[in-house]
């Protein structure tokens, strides 16, 4: 698949790995940061993408349709044979403005994507994204200053600096799904083009995915917030893989 992401705005919020030690599968590992204090912390991204032209790899851009994304992932690692570490994002959930895009995204890939009511507007430097969930757990109400750029990190982030903040900033080169009926993990890489997400200053009048479900109650901590704009993305076709990381 190609797109074209006319914004893409992530959201990354910090909370005790023990909370989101639960939502990672077999395989994987939670991606953590030690603060200068020496608390560890856990990460989970909250992500609207104005994704424009989608379509198969194969097809011209005027053939693609344009979407609105959201989507929240926890940050995971997971290993390959060689030792080395795959950074990626588990799905925790996913929903889009479109019932065709939920149906066809559901169709080909492990998104698992729902039907919102998404909007969004630029006015004088601001961009925001509304989003209604189907179900209210997971609307979305953000506005961000793209004039802030780029912008200090939010107060009480638990990272030391802008460096540590950007290893953090989603969307991450790899996206991960269990497979139980296999006990393997489906692995999809991502391409991306002039990656320079910027640090920006952010409101989030209202957020509903952390009230409910396993994290119902947490109380998470904006660590950072990062915009791309114009940016040309893509990803690969699923490779499935063992939980010890060979290919199968």
């Amino acid at each position: 698949m190609r797109t074209r992401f006319a914004h893409s705005l992530v959201l990354t919020y910090a909370l005790p790995p023990r909370l989101l030690a639960p939502l990672v599968p077999p395989g994987l590992a939670l991606d953590t940061y030690t603060d200068p204090d020496g608390t560890e912390h856990g990460f989970v991204a909250a992500a609207v993408v104005d994704a424009r032209a989608l379509r198969p790899a194969a097809l011209p851009a005027r053939l693609g349709r344009d979407f609105i994304l959201t989507g929240y992932r926890v940050f995971t690692r997971f290993p390959t044979p060689g030792g080395r570490t795959m950074r990626g994002l588990r799905i925790l959930r996913s929903d889009t403005d479109s019932r065709m895009m939920a149906l066809g995204g559901n169709a080909f890939s492990r998104y698992h994507y729902r039907h919102a009511r998404i909007g969004t507007r630029v006015v004088d430097g601001t961009l925001e994204f509304k989003v209604v969930s189907g179900d209210g757990r997971a609307d979305l109400h953000v506005r961000a200053d793209l004039g802030s750029a780029p912008a200090a990190l939010p107060p009480g982030s638990p990272f030391a600096d802008a460096r540590a903040a950007r290893r953090f900033a989603g969307p991450l080169p790899y996206t991960f799904e269990y497979e139980p009926q296999t006990r393997s993990m489906i692995v999809v890489k991502a391409t991306r083009a002039h990656w320079e997400p910027a640090p920006v200053a952010v409101e989030v009048p209202r957020l509903t995915f952390f009230d409910h479900g396993p994290l119902a109650g947490s109380r998470p901590v904006l660590a950072n917030a990062f915009h791309v704009a114009g940016l040309d993305y893509g990803w690969h076709a699923g490779e499935r893989r063992t939980l010890t990381g060979a290919a199968r």
